[in-house]
């Protein structure tokens, strides 16, 4: 549910309403736009994203400059409204003789409330209507919200979560929620809700995004631990040490030397300098999500563009960038910016990795 942004610092609110979803048929889709994301294609078809809404979502997260993954937007509006543009949750009241009653809250496929959609809609299609029940409108409108919280949460480092998922929060309850608990609420505001949603779209938008190869499954063949040696810091320790105020990978503690290779098999986005993390690389997988290797000692062995597969050599380990000493930083992210990392052990676990 979109919230309106708030950047004040607000008091839990504890939802003493239900919230009643009302799936409503939909007889009539916008046309697909066409698909140009740097961000990756989706995963068009029954139980992944219909087709018409595609090219609208990919377009959407392209055009956010923070890093925004279509998957993050497509898991999203599963979670919002099932890919319906008419949907409508509703807050159940209760009148003075206790009667309950409905009242429209959320609509659209983005599920926008009425003073969140007049700051934040926009005309996506230039029809001259900012439309809540148009797709093309409404996906607009919710990648350049997620996009301005999305960059809004890198400001605050601090915070308890990653970035992606601060905006998530902040869309699903509004920025306030976030300031007041320093991070993503917990599970014991409203109810667990916003806990919940945030890690729910985490969890499932690496299924929306199309392989890199042509189709199929995903496979846990080729996948490796990108190192052998010891793991050192884990994700998200916080300390002075990061600019982010918390670490945004792992570490493995290795001589400047050892071989690196690709954790899984995919696309190298980017290689080369990369400010703070040195010499690092960037590659996009099958799934959509994103591995990143950082503070390799000498240029990397591959370049963007070119595909790699599993245990592929890209590098050697070393202490370029801001370090104190020889490691290989390591991430998962849901796009190929800064601030989209999430957890990577457990994302290995999936693909078969021991760790």
């Amino acid at each position: 549910m979109a919230i309106a942004i708030s950047v004040g610092v607000g008091v839990p609110l504890v939802f003493s309403v239900g919230i009643v979803f009302a799936v409503v048929p939909d007889d009539s889709h916008g046309s697909a736009l066409s698909s140009a994301a740097s961000g990756g294609k989706l995963r068009v078809g029954k139980g992944y994203v219909p087709a018409e809404y595609a090219g609208l979502i990919e377009k959407a997260a392209a055009d956010c400059d923070q890093g925004l993954s279509p998957g993050i937007l497509a898991a999203q509006i599963m979670q919002e409204s099932g890919f319906n543009p008419e949907a409508t949750s509703y807050e159940v009241k209760k009148d003075e003789e206790g009667n309950s009653y409905k009242v429209p809250l959320a609509k659209g496929i983005a599920q926008f409330i009425d003073s969140t959609w007049a700051s934040h809609g926009v005309d996506g299609n230039g029809d001259g209507v900012k439309n809540v029940r148009d797709p093309a409108d409404a996906i607009p409108a919710q990648g350049e919200m997620m996009c301005e919280l999305l960059k809004m949460a890198k400001k605050h480092p601090g915070y308890n979560g990653s970035p992606i998922e601060l905006a998530l929060a902040g869309y699903n309850a509004g920025w306030s929620r976030v300031d007041y608990y320093k991070g993503v609420p917990p599970e014991r505001f409203a109810k667990g809700q916003t806990y919940h949603y945030v890690k729910n779209i985490i969890a499932s938008a690496a299924r929306y995004m199309a392989p890199e190869s042509n189709g199929g499954r995903l496979s846990s063949a080729g996948w490796t631990l990108p190192v052998n040696g010891p793991l050192g810091t884990p994700y998200h320790q916080k300390g002075s040490s990061w600019e982010s105020g918390y670490h945004t990978g792992v570490d493995f503690v290795l001589p400047t030397g050892t071989p690196v290779k690709t954790a899984g098999p995919g696309v190298v986005y980017s290689a080369g300098w990369a400010g703070p993390y040195g010499n690092q690389v960037v590659i996009r997988h099958d799934d959509g999500m994103y591995s990143q290797y950082a503070h390799l000692a000498k240029t990397p062995l591959v370049k963007s563009g070119q595909r790699v597969r599993g245990g592929q050599q890209i590098g050697v380990s070393g202490a370029t960038g801001n370090v104190t000493g020889p490691h290989l930083h390591f991430e998962i992210r849901t796009g190929p910016a800064y601030g989209t990392d999430i957890s990577p052990i457990p994302y290995l676990r999936k693909r078969g990795v021991t760790v």
